[in-house]
């Protein structure tokens, strides 16, 4: 008997055996551990996503956005080209420039940015006019792009599919994933440690871009003064003396105020245009 037809026996024995398993009494237990199995396969695949099928779900997740009008675009094209110079700029010194990137005001008041995965960043109207200067705005949206270089929605992703018992042995659809995302980007805070991750990368992308650092501390520091009724950044963002507080030990010890944007009255001619 040859090691091949050997192979075959021991393959149809295993099959054969594990189906007793499950059509006996403890079934359930058995189908119970196929379920985990299962689980721990697509929580991998999760984890384990290319770049690519990042970037295809972000692109999905913004086109939901659009659709459902969760974001209505800003219509003044000068101020979207001024944001995506400077996301372009800021994404290029990230610690993963090789995804596409995507910058877009919304046309909301509300103090408040976002990302989501595969390169989409969203800034609204009102934190554009809450910033003092380029320097503060460049702080966000590095804050921004280093949630993505981290891949942290694809972390809280794959989380919360686990937690909410989505992952099942039928498969997690593109379009499960797709609504997740929306619901994420738009009602759920990300984690402190992701905020305090993403305050760090920022800060650091934020000097190899060339941007004055201060920008960044003196921007948080203004959220967190404006009084008892915190703006919606902070719902989505928590915000805390401590944070504010590593931000500024994180500072160079010389040259904290070296580097572009604190131009406060170019940036006005900007922010006038909102």
């Amino acid at each position: 008997m040859g090691f091949g037809h050997r192979f075959r026996i021991l393959v149809l024995a295993f099959i054969l055996s594990f189906s007793f398993v499950l059509l006996t009494p403890g079934a359930s237990q058995a189908q119970s551990w196929l379920q985990l199995l299962f689980q721990g396969i697509q929580y991998l695949q999760l984890a384990n996503l290319s770049d690519q099928q990042e970037v295809n779900l972000g692109q999905q997740v913004h086109q939901q956005f659009l659709t459902q009008r969760q974001v209505r675009p800003l219509p003044q094209k000068q101020i979207q080209e001024y944001v995506n110079a400077m996301g372009q700029r800021l994404a290029a010194t990230s610690s993963r420039p090789e995804i596409p990137y995507h910058f877009l005001v919304v046309a909301d008041n509300a103090v408040n940015a976002f990302a989501t995965m595969g390169g989409y960043v969203y800034i609204n109207r009102g934190l554009m006019k809450l910033a003092e200067n380029e320097a503060e705005l460049a702080g966000v949206v590095a804050h921004e792009i280093a949630h993505i270089a981290a891949r942290h929605s694809v972390n809280r992703m794959k989380d919360i599919a686990l937690s909410q018992g989505l992952m099942t042995a039928a498969g997690l659809r593109s379009n499960t994933l797709v609504q997740m995302m929306v619901q994420m980007g738009v009602n759920l805070p990300m984690s402190r440690e992701a905020e305090l991750e993403a305050d760090e990368l920022g800060l650091e992308n934020l000097i190899r871009a060339g941007y004055a650092p201060i920008g960044m501390v003196t921007f948080m520091t203004k959220l967190q003064s404006r009084g008892p009724s915190p703006p919606e950044f902070l719902s989505t963002h928590p915000l805390s003396q401590n944070r504010v507080r590593a931000l500024r030990s994180q500072l160079p010890l010389n040259g904290a105020e070296e580097g572009d944007g604190l131009d406060s009255q170019s940036y006005r001619a900007i922010a006038e245009k909102l």
